[in-house]
């Protein structure tokens, strides 16, 4: 799912950065708006990169979870910081739900420097 190089990155490709480990924020706003832009096509592409707090949230809200699973359905990807994975102990099991751990740090700069889309949560 991750890009080597920055021109695999369509100008139609939205990455959001999940940091923020509220509940009511991931459901409302990030899981809302990923699975809609999949559904409404208002994007091509999706990716969630879950860096933080909600590494540990969608493990701890059920309902974070679920609404993670239906994003999953409509087409929306998940990818994570492997340093806040490494940091919350947390790699092994986001991996064994088969979610990509990577090192986010330079290609999140390579995507903002070169102009391609990123929300931050």
């Amino acid at each position: 799912m991750a890009f080597n190089i920055i021109e695999e990155v369509s100008s139609r490709h939205l990455h959001i950065l999940w940091t923020n480990g509220d509940s009511v924020t991931s459901k409302n706003m990030v899981m809302m708006y990923a699975c809609n832009s999949m559904l409404n096509h208002w994007w091509d592409k999706v990716t969630v990169i879950i860096w933080g707090a909600p590494q540990k949230l969608i493990f701890e809200d059920d309902s974070v979870w679920a609404e993670m699973k239906i994003a999953e359905m409509a087409g929306v990807e998940f990818s994570a910081c492997a340093s806040c994975a490494a940091n919350l102990n947390m790699t092994e099991r986001l991996e064994a739900e088969g979610i990509e751990v990577i090192r986010w740090g330079e290609k999140l700069s390579l995507l903002m420097q070169n102009g391609r889309h990123v929300l931050s949560i």
